[in-house]
């Protein structure tokens, strides 16, 4: 045998103890590969069903939102309503506070006082004069 056919054959055995070292993590890789696959799979067959009850789930979301946003409009049109009635109502207040201010002022002076105290007296001797 010649130099070159013993390194040829050197070179060959050593790429077949290569071949062999690296037959054992590829083995396994390849069990790794096929573990990722079926959890890939399993995760895709989850999520569909997943995902359909978040559309159900945000399609009853959106119906209540459409019932809330009836019921504050309902609650607007109210509120209209009791502004409406309670504006009137503001004025006559504040027109009730104007002659309750008038008759304190009128009250207050010594005029006011003679002529209320006068009314007072008319008014008892009216009352005795009703009850004999």
């Amino acid at each position: 045998m010649s130099g070159t056919e013993i390194a040829a054959l050197v070179a060959s055995g050593a790429f077949a103890m290569l071949v062999l070292v690296l037959a054992v993590p590829i083995l396994r890789l390849r069990r790794t590969v096929d573990a990722t696959t079926d959890m890939i799979r399993e995760v895709t067959a989850k999520t569909g069903p997943l995902l359909d009850n978040v559309n159900n789930t945000v399609g009853e979301v959106n119906t209540t939102v459409g019932q809330v946003q009836t019921t504050l409009d309902g609650i607007n049109v109210q509120l209209v309503r009791v502004d409406a009635v309670t504006g009137p109502l503001s004025s006559a207040a504040a027109n009730i506070a104007k002659v309750a201010d008038a008759i304190t002022g009128a009250s207050a002076t010594p005029v006011g006082k003679a002529a209320t105290l006068a009314f007072g007296i008319r008014r008892a001797l009216a009352a005795r004069n009703h009850r004999q």
